[in-house]
């Protein structure tokens, strides 16, 4: 059976990212190693410490940041995470300073709301209503 190990998330500065990812989101790191100018850098959900890494990737390829340019251009989130209360999610974020995007908004059956991870995406937040 596949599953998923380590998704990634391409950042433009790595320990403003840990910072961010970790100071704001709540995440833990879980991996902190050396890669020549970089580090393979991972957190994790706390409430799942053993579950899927979230890579936080330099970059450098030029086609990444075309790519992270585009999809902030068109207001597209990168990727997406799941939260128990998106309105809760947003006011708590808010008051750290981060700034959305989009207000939490309902859909019906999800309600969403956008973030910017201050190194060069969108994120999604969702909840299943």
């Amino acid at each position: 059976m596949i599953r998923i190990n380590v998704a990634s998330v391409w950042v433009d500065d790595q320990a403003r990212a840990l910072d961010f990812y970790t100071g704001k989101l709540g995440f833990i790191k879980k991996t902190d190693v050396p890669t020549g100018d970089a580090r393979w850098l991972t957190v994790v959900s706390p409430a799942v410490p053993d579950g899927v890494e979230l890579l936080l990737e330099p970059d450098g390829h030029p086609a990444s940041k075309q790519l992270k340019e585009a999809l902030v251009a068109d207001g597209i989130p990168f990727t997406q995470f799941a939260v128990d209360d998106v309105y809760a999610e947003h006011e708590r974020l808010t008051g750290l300073g981060v700034v959305f995007t989009q207000a939490p908004t309902d859909f019906g059956p999800v309600v969403t709301a956008v973030l910017d991870d201050t190194c060069g995406n969108l994120i999604q937040l969702v909840t299943m209503t």
